[in-house]
């Protein structure tokens, strides 16, 4: 885009607009190059904005939460960022009277809500206290945790689609499948969850069981995107095994290129040591998927999204 199109881009934004700011800094991987516009929006209409602005430049966008689940290249993006966090985080209990269903902004931290609804004496949401990223990226994506995702309790989704026009969906519009909802090239502004009324304490108990879980057996804690691939379907003749147990069983946990490495703790995890470059990911990627399709017939699908 040229400095005059980024010009006009940021008078349409009352939130704040970067341009070429480097990505890293925005993704849990903490890798990634610059993006010609960053945008924070402030509002929806924020959102509307940008997206009306790309639609009428034929300029490439993408939405981003906390920076999970997606690898940016070391190139970075050519176009414009749309970060939603703080401004579209807003949480509101209640929602038409009913102190079950809960409102709550893209922007806000899916492990926050599961507290916050945890406390409130609500299951449906407790079991993603794991679950990096934001609500936003967590209902586009359908992510879930020990059973539960976001599919089970979104009553209503507020979007906006790649042209700018605002709408909203019902749940059961939406087309939910294993770590997908369907929804396209579309921003996710906001949802509406029904929960279910539940004892607080066992609630708190349970979280602290999935934390324990998460903390002894995942790098939850170090510079990754969570699960890399998607567990394959469970074959006809045999026993279900995830991603994770059929990398671990080539022995791959610990190999490495330059910065990325296989982790030690869970196979299906793929951590940046701490000068990891997206190529160096890329590279793990392809030699894992190789090394499952020889030994087991199995193609491993991403789980993670890697712009380029």
């Amino acid at each position: 885009m040229t400095t005059t199109a980024l010009r006009e881009l940021a008078s349409r934004i009352t939130g704040e607009v970067r341009f070429d700011e480097p990505l890293a800094g925005y993704t849990t991987y903490r890798i990634g190059g610059p993006a010609a516009a960053l945008v924070f929006p402030s509002t929806t209409d924020d959102v509307v904005n940008a997206l009306e602005f790309a639609a009428e430049t034929g300029s490439r966008w993408l939405a981003l939460g906390l920076g999970s689940n997606v690898l940016i290249a070391d190139r970075g993006f050519d176009g414009i960022v749309i970060r939603l966090g703080r401004g579209l985080d807003a949480v509101q209990r209640g929602a038409g009277g009913d102190e079950t269903r809960w409102t709550v902004g893209a922007g806000a931290p899916t492990p926050l809500l599961a507290r916050q609804t945890a406390a409130a004496g609500l299951a449906g949401l407790h079991r993603l206290v794991g679950v990096p990223g934001t609500v936003g990226g967590g209902v586009f994506m359908n992510a879930g945790a020990h059973g539960q995702d976001f599919s089970q309790v979104t009553q209503a989704v507020e979007l906006v689609d790649g042209d700018g026009t605002v709408r909203s969906l019902a749940g059961s519009e939406i087309r939910w499948a294993y770590r997908s909802s369907g929804l396209g090239e579309r921003v996710v502004v906001g949802a509406t969850v029904q929960l279910t009324p539940a004892d607080p304490k066992e609630l708190e108990k349970e979280i602290k069981q999935h934390f324990r879980w998460r903390k002894a057996g995942t790098p939850f804690n170090e510079r990754c995107c969570g699960s890399v691939f998607r567990n394959p379907p469970a074959p006809d003749d045999g026993e279900a095994r995830s991603a994770g147990q059929l990398i671990d069983a080539l022995g791959l946990k610990g190999h490495r290129v330059g910065g990325a490495q296989v982790s030690p703790k869970h196979a299906n995890y793929i951590v940046n040591t701490g000068h990891a470059t997206a190529s160096d990911v890329l590279a793990v990627i392809g030699q894992v998927q190789a090394k499952v399709s020889a030994e087991y017939g199995i193609e491993l699908e991403l789980e993670v999204k890697v712009i380029e």
